[in-house]
């Protein structure tokens, strides 16, 4: 009997390190900043602002 408890107890303490961890690596996913390169395009139009400027 001794050794259902210890097997429940262990299996809830894996349980929560799952659910625990899996919020914390939600988290940082969703904190994390992506950035993208711009389109060749519009690298041109800005290149070609610079020129116009000067």
């Amino acid at each position: 009997m001794g050794s259902y408890i210890a097997v429940i107890a262990v299996s809830v303490i894996v349980v929560a390190m799952v659910i625990i961890l899996s919020l914390v690596t939600l988290s940082k996913g969703y904190g994390y900043k992506h950035k993208i390169d711009p389109l060749p395009d519009e690298e041109e139009e800005k290149d070609n602002d610079r020129d116009n400027e000067n």
